[in-house]
């Protein structure tokens, strides 16, 4: 993937590029090229990781673990609050020393929403745990497992952290602090595989380097406050947070209940597939989820470099940049999607065989359709960051509620008809109406904007009487 846009990049015309030493394009892609070669290394390490995994526990139990993944990312979306958005909306211009301690408040802000979020994560996966285990099929062994597996959402804090590195503009931490730990999972899978391990030892391999990696986030984060002149952030006073930071709690709220929804059709998923189903099919639909996965991440990672960019423009009024910035991430993500889909089609086949193995090879066809519903999503990754800045947080969650019960709607119908493909294609009807939606809702924002600036600069109904003579 990151050769794939490196490629769409260079093809791109040189306005839109610009240059490398120092304008606002170069270092932006100098910052995407960073994050995608970091996740690229980052998900070509995972897919090893799961590859070994599948090898070693068969599609049936591989089911297993795909659906406690899946089950404890259904709570920890449901539960967090993502503070990295409101963090960056109001943190990107608080850039001077007289405003450090206005940003030691937010970020104990974020830092608390996080913690909190943790906790209640890990109740919530605890207690439902036992009412699950019969819907989805999970044997009293596996439910167990899953109960120690879920300590996991005790540390999963990284929003609050990642904000910090992206404010800070260390893309190149946020894209290779993760990798040490992906090479260690890599390591223990092999062991595991060599040692025809069992479902309980993979299981704890998740949990542990998960904990790590985002013990590992924390620490790099608090190591470039203390460089900025940033300490104690639980010791700043929240007096006044409401004021100092007009909306941000309802920012917070409107922001983190689209993700919740969104991550209904992006994690329930394989929730849903397996209990109108069997684990053994939600094993084939989670491996070509992963596989699509490198893809999609492509869009995140995107949104994570131009976010405080277009937070910074739009609250300037440089509204011609703002446009030309996510009219050009658009079309770069709509080049590396089409690619994504083309390559696809041609090596999965061969993908399956290398990594997973023959037992895998019926999940070919759901992975280049779930390719192209990636394709799809990642096309309106522009628009929902232009939207998030200009401060319409509802229009976003407006979209992400509609594409989402169409989701599930058609989930649901074609499921019980068609197996795990009948999921791929209702990632295919969401990703449509995902573009079109923020495509649309963007459009009529920048109409508004533009009527509101026009009124503002319009002349006086009346000239000015010119001073009668004596």
């Amino acid at each position: 993937m990151a050769v794939i846009l490196s490629k769409a990049i260079r093809n791109l015309p040189s306005k839109v590029r610009g240059s490398a030493n120092g304008s606002g394009n170069g270092r932006r892609l100098v910052n995407i090229a960073h994050l995608l070669t970091g996740s690229f290394a980052g998900s070509l390490l995972g897919l090893i990781a799961f590859a070994l995994c599948a090898r070693s526990l068969g599609v049936a139990e591989y089911g297993q673990l795909a659906l406690m993944l899946a089950y404890t990312r259904v709570i920890e979306r449901i539960a967090s609050f993502q503070s990295w958005q409101p963090i960056i909306k109001y943190g990107a211009g608080l850039s001077t020393a007289e405003q450090r301690e206005d940003l030691r408040k937010l970020l104990k802000f974020g830092l608390l929403m996080d913690m909190s979020s943790a906790l209640c994560a890990w109740l919530i996966a605890i207690s439902g745990a036992y009412l699950a285990a019969p819907y989805l099929g999970w044997t009293a062994d596996s439910v167990h497992v899953l109960v120690l597996f879920s300590t996991v959402l005790l540390f999963q804090i990284p929003s609050m952290p990642t904000a910090v590195q992206r404010l800070a503009g260390r893309f190149s931490l946020l894209a290779y602090g993760q990798l040490g730990t992906a090479l260690l999972r890599v390591a223990l899978c092999f062991v595991g595989l060599m040692n025809d391990a069992g479902l309980g030892y993979f299981a704890f391999v998740w949990a542990f380097t998960q904990i790590l990696g985002n013990m590992t986030l924390l620490g790099f984060a608090l190591r470039t406050l203390r460089r900025q002149g940033v300490r104690n952030i639980l010791g700043a006073s929240l007096a006044g947070l409401r004021q100092k930071f007009p909306g941000i709690w309802g920012f917070a709220w409107s922001s983190n209940l689209s993700l919740t929804i969104q991550s209904s059709s992006q994690e329930l998923d394989t929730l849903l597939v397996s209990l109108l189903t069997d684990p053994a099919s939600a094993g084939l639909y989670h491996i070509s989820k992963r596989i699509g996965r490198m893809a999609q991440q492509v869009g995140g990672l995107v949104q994570s470099v131009i976010y405080p960019d277009v937070s910074r423009l739009w609250a300037a009024g440089k509204i011609k940049e703002f446009k030309r910035l996510v009219l050009q991430v658009e079309l770069l993500l709509l080049t590396a999607g089409v690619a994504a889909v083309v390559f696809m089609a041609v090596s999965v086949d061969r993908l399956l065989l290398w990594t997973a193995g023959p037992q895998f090879l019926p999940a070919a066809n759901l992975v280049v359709v779930q390719m192209f519903a990636v394709a799809l999503a990642l096309s309106g990754s522009a628009a929902r960051v232009a939207l998030l800045a200009m401060g319409r947080p509802r229009d976003v969650l407006v979209v992400v509620v509609t594409a989402t019960v169409i989701f599930q709607v058609t989930a649901v119908l074609l499921l019980p008809q068609i197996g795990p493909m009948g999921a791929n294609i209702a990632h295919i009807v969401m990703g449509t109406v995902w573009m079109i939606g923020l495509g649309w809702h963007l459009h009529r924002a920048l109409r508004a904007s533009q009527r509101e600036r026009a009124e503002k600069t319009e002349p006086a109904d009346y000239p000015l009487l010119a001073p009668e003579s004596a």
